[in-house]
This record gives C-alpha cells, sequence and structure tokens, in this order.
C-alpha cells in the first residue's frame, strides 16, 4: 500500500491567494480584523485550501491520479503559521485515508478519505 508524506507552513498570502483565485473571500479567511474577533482571534485556512494540499502531494507521487470521489471534515481550524503534517495512507486498492495535522499539540485540522478512478 503507498504512502505519501509532506509538510505544510501556510502563511496569510496564501489564504488571501486562494479566496481570490476560488472567489471565496469570506473574512474570516483573509480579514484579520473581522477574525480576531471572532471565536479563533484570527484568519483561518479555507478547508479546500487544506484539501488542495493534501491534492498536490498525491498528484506529485501519482502524476495521472482521477479523483473519484471525497469525503472531508475540519475538527480544528489551520492557522497561518501553524506547521501541518500532511499524510496520504492507501487504505485498499485507489482508496486512501488523508490527514492535516498541526504539529505543535497533533491536533487534525482535516481527517477523510478519497478515492480515484
Amino acid at each position: 500500500m503507498r504512502k505519501f508524506e509532506g509538510v505544510w507552513h501556510p502563511t496569510q498570502a496564501d489564504f488571501d491567494l486562494f479566496a481570490e483565485i476560488s472567489g471565496d473571500d469570506n473574512p474570516i479567511h483573509v480579514d484579520t480584523d473581522f477574525s480576531a474577533k471572532t471565536r479563533f482571534g484570527r484568519t483561518v485556512s479555507h478547508g479546500m485550501l487544506l484539501y488542495s494540499k493534501l491534492w498536490g502531494l498525491l498528484q506529485q507521487n501519482v502524476p495521472d491520479a482521477q479523483q473519484a470521489s471525497q469525503e472531508l471534515m475540519f475538527p480544528r481550524p489551520c492557522y497561518a503559521g501553524d506547521v501541518i503534517s500532511l499524510k496520504i495512507e492507501e487504505t485498499e486498492a485507489n482508496k486512501f485515508s488523508i490527514t492535516a495535522t498541526r504539529q505543535s499539540n497533533n491536533e487534525n485540522v482535516l481527517e477523510g478519505t478519497m478515492e480515484l478512478t
């Protein structure tokens, strides 16, 4: 079974660029003044930005990969400045468990699965 790992250091510039590209400019992702007043106290990553980092890691290792499905949960926020461990583990043929974990406290910021065609 295949296993891929990587590390990502998210920045506010990453959040801002993803907002521009995706059109998701929710202030929780891009407005530091607004976000400071929320329960998070600062901006948080888009969930799909986290997933795109995992998808990119998979494509680095399986360049011809085509996705059939995905299931994602975001149990904790991901902040700019975090160090995030990315992990993809094949559980059966073309089915993968995926996680993004904050290294400072081992909390998952993304948990899910993906299946390839």
